[in-house]
C-alpha cells in the first residue's frame, strides 16, 4: 500500500498508512492525540501524590482536632481545639523549642562550612580535582545512615577517639569545662546537646554544600573583578556581591538542612539527652502513649513551619537555585 499525497498551493502533506496490530494502532492514536499520552502519564504519579500522600496529610490533619479520653483511653471523635491546646502546655512548647532552635543551629552552621568549600570549588576546582569535589561531598550519602550515626556514637563516647585526641593534647580540661555547660553538655558527647548538633551538622552538610557551590558557580566572575578594581575591600565584595548573589543557593539548602533537622527523630533517640524534640514525641505519642490526635498535632507543627519557611524561601529565589 503506498502512501497517498495531499497538494495543496504551497503545502504538500504525505498520509502514511496505519500500523498493523495492537501496538501500531495504540502508537497512532498517541501520535494523533498527544493529550491522551499525557493525561496516561500523568495519571498514576498524580493518583499517588493525591491519594497516598495528601490522602494521608488531610487524615493526619483530621487526627489532630480529635482528642483522647483520660478515663478509657479511647479516642473521642468530636471536633475539638483542645488537643492544640495541649501543645501550649510548658513540656510540650518546650520540645517545640528545642526542636526549632537545633534546626536554625544546625542550618547556621551548614551555611557557613559550606560556604568556603563551596566557593573554593565553584572558583578554583578544575578537572580532576572537580571530580574529587563532587566524590567528597557525595560519598557520606551513599552510606547507610544508621551507620554513620552509630558510627559517631562511638567517636563521641567517653571512650571513644574525641576523648582520647583531647586527652594526647592534654585538652581533657577543656573537653571537661565543655560538658559541664548547662544547656550543651552531659556526662558525655554522645549523651549531650552538643553530640546532637555536631552529628546532625553531619549528617546534613552535603545538602548545604551543593546548591550553594550552583549559585556560585552561576556568579559572573567579572563582577568580583570589577569589584576589586573598584577599591573593595575582601569583606565588602563578600558583602555586596557574592553573598547576595549567592543567596538564593543558600536558602535552597537551608530547606534541605532545616526540614530534614526539624523531623527527624533517629538522632536525638540515639546520641543526645533524655530531652524529646518533635519526632520523638510524635513516636512516643503514637506508639508508646497511644495518643494519636496529640502524635498528629505534634505533626502539624513542622508542616506549618515549613510552609511559613518555603514561603520565604520562594520570595528569595530559592526555587531557581535547586
Amino acid at each position: 500500500m503506498t502512501s497517498l499525497a495531499l497538494t495543496k498551493p504551497g503545502v504538500t502533506t504525505s498520509i502514511l498508512p496505519g500500523r498493523g496490530g495492537f501496538f501500531g494502532g495504540l502508537s497512532d492514536a498517541f501520535w494523533r492525540h498527544p493529550k491522551l499520552l499525557l493525561f496516561l502519564m500523568l495519571t498514576p504519579p498524580l493518583l499517588w501524590l493525591g491519594i497516598i500522600y495528601i490522602g494521608s496529610l488531610i487524615a493526619l490533619l483530621l487526627q489532630s482536632f480529635f482528642s483522647i479520653d483520660d478515663f478509657s483511653g479511647l479516642i473521642n471523635y468530636e471536633f475539638t481545639l483542645a488537643t492544640y491546646a495541649e501543645l501550649l502546655n510548658p513540656t510540650n512548647f518546650d520540645i517545640i523549642v528545642r526542636t526549632l532552635a537545633m534546626a536554625l543551629m544546625v542550618t547556621i552552621a551548614s551555611a557557613v562550612i559550606a560556604f568556603p568549600i563551596a566557593y573554593y570549588a565553584a572558583r578554583y576546582a578544575q578537572g580532576k580535582w572537580k571530580a574529587f569535589f563532587y566524590l567528597g561531598v557525595m560519598l557520606p550519602l551513599w552510606s547507610s545512615y544508621l551507620v554513620k550515626i552509630y558510627a559517631w556514637k562511638l567517636i563521641l563516647a567517653k571512650e571513644g577517639i574525641l576523648t582520647w585526641i583531647f586527652a594526647k593534647l592534654h585538652l581533657s580540661w577543656l573537653l571537661d569545662g565543655i560538658l559541664t555547660l548547662p544547656i550543651v553538655g552531659g556526662n558525655s558527647l554522645s549523651v549531650s546537646y552538643l553530640g546532637t548538633f555536631v552529628v546532625f551538622v553531619y549528617i546534613w552538610l552535603p545538602y548545604m554544600i551543593l546548591p550553594t557551590q550552583a549559585a556560585l558557580e552561576r556568579v559572573p566572575a567579572n563582577l568580583i573583578e570589577a569589584a576589586s578594581d573598584l577599591g573593595a575591600t575582601p569583606g565588602q565584595t563578600f558583602r555586596t556581591v557574592l553573598f547576595p548573589l549567592s543567596l538564593p543557593g543558600i536558602v535552597a539548602g537551608s530547606i534541605f538542612t532545616f526540614s530534614l533537622t526539624l523531623g527527624d527523630y533517629i538522632i536525638p533517640q540515639i546520641i543526645g539527652s533524655s530531652r524529646l524534640f518533635i519526632g520523638q514525641a510524635v513516636y512516643a505519642q503514637q506508639g508508646t502513649a497511644g495518643n494519636v490526635p496529640l502524635a498528629a498535632a505534634f505533626s502539624v507543627v513542622p508542616i506549618v513551619i515549613m510552609a511559613i519557611y518555603l514561603w520565604l524561601a520562594k520570595k528569595q529565589g530559592a526555587f531557581d537555585a535547586l
